[in-house]
């Protein structure tokens, strides 16, 4: 069974930090590029950070550019976020999810290219 478990939220003030882990089971991990994925209420769910398989090339939304890290290790099947000074904007609804790559369309509710998805976990920030 494909699992992706993320952990790590919670409510922060305005300037903290914050480590999101997924951890995944039930495929090959190392084939997958793995990416976080944002949902804030009201708002459609945005792809915040992704890490390739093949060369661990990253990619970051705008938003977070220069606050968050994306990484992951191979031999315990995890992915981390580490989120840094941290904005009330940045509430949301965090979601780990693995694809062969980081490109993804959406459509008709369904996220193609991304195969599996985490049950997500709130972060928030308080101003």
């Amino acid at each position: 069974e494909v699992q992706l478990v993320e952990s790590g939220g919670g409510l922060v003030q305005a300037g903290g930090s914050l480590r999101l882990s997924c951890a995944a089971s039930g495929f090959t991990f190392s084939d997958y590029a793995i990416a976080w994925f944002r949902q804030a209420p009201g708002q459609e769910r945005e792809e915040v950070s992704c890490m390739r398989s093949s060369d661990g090339s990253t990619y970051y939304a705008d938003s977070v550019k220069g606050r968050f890290t994306i990484s992951r290790d191979n031999t315990i099947n995890t992915v981390y976020l580490q989120m840094n000074s941290l904005k009330p904007e940045d509430t949301a609804v965090y979601y780990c999810a693995a694809g062969r790559t980081c490109s993804y369309y959406y459509a008709n509710g369904n996220y193609y290219g991304m195969d599996y998805w985490g049950k997500g976990t709130l972060v928030t920030v308080s101003s």
